[in-house]
C-alpha cells in the first residue's frame, strides 16, 4: 500500500476506533482517541428474540454519529501536505549519484489547452482520413469526463475502472458518454471480475489475446473522450460499426497528431499558450548540479521540440545541466531492444552517420538503446534514479530488469490531496467506514426488524460510496482507489516506483541526503492492534512542510 493511502488507512484506524466506541454502548471518544467504556450489550439474536431491536440498533447509529462528530476535528488537524513525496520503497538520496528524466509530464507540464488541441486534431483526422461522419465534429472534449488508469474493452466498447484484484467498479462502467446498468455489466462479464487472459498485457496494451488496453499516459485522457464520444454518436444515430475497427482508427488517429508533427508544431508556434512556465524546474536541476550530480534526459520526443520547450523553461544553457540528451528514444523499446545504435544530432536537426563511441556532454543523440547506454556510461544499478510519469513505458523496465530506482510523477495527486483535505471530504469518508464498521458488527441480528434497519444503512452506505466517488471524478471517481480497494493504477504504481510524487518541485523540500521510509501501514489481520495506536501510521503533514532547505 502507497504511503498516500496510508492516510485513509490511518484515519480508518481512528474511525474504526470511534465505531467500536460505539458498538460498545460507550459515550463517544475519550481524550488520546480511545474509546469510553459503555455497558455491555447483547451482541447476536435469534429471530424473534429482540424486544425492540430498531430502538436498539439506531441507538447505537446515533452513538457512532456523535462519536465520528469528535473524531473529525483531530483529522483535521493533521492534513495531509500535497507538496510531499511518497515511498513504497525505502531510499536514500544520498546514494543517488545519477539523476535521469523524462521529458513531457515530467520536466514540462502543459496546459488545458493541448488535450483540446489534441482531441479536436484526431477528431478531425478522423473525419478526413478515416471517412467518419462529419457530425462527430459537434462533440467537443470535455476535461472533466475520464481519468488516467482506466481500462478500454475493445471488442465490447465499453470504458471502466478496474480495481488492484481485477473486479469492475459497478458505476464506472462507460459505453459511449453513457454509463452501463450494474445488471448489463454483471451479465456481459458473468460477474464483476475480469481474466487475467482479458487484462491487458504487461504495457497495458490490448494485443496478443488480451482484449482489454489501459490507458496510462497522461496524453490518453483525450483519447478516451475521444473513443466515448464516437461511440455516443454510432449508438444514439443507430449506426451498425465494429468497435474493433472504431477502436484502431482512433488510436491511429491520436498517434498521427504526435508522428505527423501536429501537437509539436503547434506547440512551438505558441509555446505559452501550451507550455507552463515551470521555474521550479530549473531550481531543482540547478540544485542536483551544485551537489555534483550526473544527469541525462531519455524522452521519446523530437529534438527542435525538446530544446524549444528546454529553452523556455529552463533556459538557451539548458544542454550545460545534462551530461547525456537522448530523443526520439522510442521507450519502452528503448529498454529492451539491444540492436538499434545511437545516432548523433547536429545543431540543424541533421542526423549523423558517425559511430558513436562516448555519449559527450552538450551533444543531442537519437534512438539507441539501453543496453548501449550502459556500456557508454556505467551508470548502473541503485546509484540511478529515473523520474517519469508513466508507469509502464518509463518505469516498469527499469526496477524490474534494470535496478534503478524509480520515482512517477503523478500530476493528479496534488489535487486529490487537496479534496482529501477538506472537512467535507473527512466528515464523509469517515462517516462512511464507521456505517460500514456498525453494518459488520450488526449483521448478527438477524430478526426482521433488524434486517430491516441494516437494510437502510446498507442503502445509505452506498448513496455515501456514490458521494466519495463524486468528489474526484463524477463518472470514475478517484485515480487511486475503487469503493473499498486500491485501483490497478495504484498497484502498479507500488510495484514499479520507489516513490512518487505530484512534480519534481517537491525535492525542492527534501535535502539531497534525505532517506525516504514507507510507512508501516497495517495489514487487515493488523487492524485490531493498530486501532488503538493511530499516530504510528503517520504520513507527511502540512505541519511537516515547514521550510526544509535543500542544503
Amino acid at each position: 500500500m502507497t504511503t498516500a493511502v496510508a492516510a485513509a488507512v490511518a484515519r480508518g484506524a481512528g474511525v474504526r476506533v470511534a465505531a467500536a466506541a460505539a458498538l460498545r454502548g460507550g459515550g463517544g471518544v475519550a481524550a488520546g482517541g480511545r474509546p469510553r467504556a459503555g455497558p455491555a450489550r447483547p451482541l447476536c439474536t435469534a429471530p424473534g428474540t429482540a424486544p425492540d431491536m430498531k430502538r436498539y440498533l439506531w441507538e447505537r447509529y446515533q452513538e457512532a454519529k456523535r462519536s465520528t462528530h469528535e473524531l473529525v476535528p483531530s483529522i483535521m488537524s493533521n492534513l495531509l501536505n500535497p507538496d510531499a513525496i511518497f515511498s513504497n520503497n525505502e531510499m536514500s538520496l544520498s546514494d543517488i549519484e545519477i539523476y535521469g528524466f523524462d521529458y513531457d509530464y515530467t520536466l514540462v507540464f502543459y496546459s488545458k489547452h493541448l488535450h483540446t488541441l489534441i482531441f479536436n486534431a484526431a477528431r478531425d483526422l478522423l473525419i478526413n482520413e478515416h471517412r467518419y461522419p462529419v457530425e462527430i465534429r459537434k462533440y467537443e472534449y470535455d476535461p472533466n469526463f475520464a481519468i488516467r488508469g482506466l481500462h478500454y474493452d475493445v471488442q465490447r466498447a465499453v470504458l471502466m475502472k478496474i480495481d488492484a484484484f481485477h473486479y469492475i467498479q459497478l458505476g464506472t462502467v462507460y459505453r459511449g458518454l453513457s454509463v452501463v446498468p450494474d445488471e448489463e455489466v454483471i451479465e456481459m462479464y458473468e460477474g464483476s471480475h475480469v481474466p487475467l487472459e482479458q487484462m491487458s498485457d504487461f504495457y497495458g496494451k490490448s494485443s496478443h489475446g488480451n482484449t482489454m488496453k489501459q490507458f496510462m499516459d497522461i496524453f490518453s485522457l483525450p483519447e478516451m473522450t475521444l473513443l466515448s464520444c464516437v461511440n455516443e454518436h454510432f449508438l444514439k444515430n443507430n449506426i451498425d460499426y465494429e468497435p474493433v475497427h472504431l477502436y484502431k482508427d482512433v488510436k491511429d488517429s491520436i498517434r498521427d497528431v504526435h508522428i505527423k508533427g501536429i501537437m509539436y508544431r503547434a506547440i512551438e508556434a505558441d509555446i505559452e499558450k501550451y507550455i507552463c512556465y515551470a521555474e521550479q524546474t530549473r531550481a531543482v536541476l540547478a540544485k542536483l548540479a551544485d551537489h555534483g550530480k550526473k544527469m541525462f534526459l531519455i524522452t521519446n520526443s523530437p529534438s527542435s521540440f525538446v530544446d524549444k520547450g528546454m529553452r523556455y523553461i529552463v533556459g538557451k544553457d539548458w544542454r550545460d545541466l545534462f551530461d547525456v540528451v537522448i530523443v526520439q528514444a522510442e521507450k519502452p523499446n528503448f529498454f529492451n531492444d539491444k540492436r538499434r545504435p545511437f545516432r548523433k544530432v547536429n545543431e540543424k536537426g541533421v542526423l549523423l552517420w558517425d559511430k558513436i563511441h562516448k555519449l559527450q556532454k552538450g551533444q543531442i543523440y537519437k534512438q539507441g538503446n539501453l543496453y548501449e547506454f550502459l556500456k557508454l556510461t556505467g551508470w548502473r544499478g541503485s546509484r540511478v534514479l529515473y523520474f517519469g510519469d508513466h508507469i509502464y513505458s518509463d518505469l516498469a523496465d527499469l526496477t524490474l530488469k534494470h535496478g534503478w530506482r524509480t520515482g512517477a510523477i503523478i500530476p493528479e495527486l496534488r489535487s486529490e490531496l487537496k479534496i482529501m483535505n477538506t472537512e467535507q471530504y473527512i466528515q464523509t469518508i469517515t462517516w462512511l467506514q464507521t456505517l460500514t464498521g456498525l453494518l459488520e458488527q450488526m449483521q448478527v441480528h438477524r430478526d426482521a426488524e433488524s434486517q430491516l434497519v441494516l437494510q437502510e444503512w446498507k442503502k445509505e452506505r452506498k448513496e455515501m460510496r456514490e458521494m466519495t466517488k463524486s468528489f474526484f471524478n463524477a463518472q470514475f471517481g478517484s485515480l487511486f482507489r475503487t469503493d473499498q480497494n486500491p485501483t490497478y493504477f495504484l498497484r502498479r504504481l507500488s510495484r514499479f516506483a520507489d516513490i512518487y510524487m505530484a512534480s519534481l518541485s517537491c525535492l525542492l523540500n527534501y535535502d539531497v541526503s534525505h532517506t525516504f521510509y514507507p510507512r508501516r501501514t497495517p495489514l487487515q489481520h493488523e487492524l485490531p492492534a493498530w486501532s488503538d495506536r493511530v499516530a504510528a501510521s503517520r504520513v507527511p503533514l502540512l505541519q511537516e512542510a515547514q521550510a526544509k532547505p535543500w542544503l
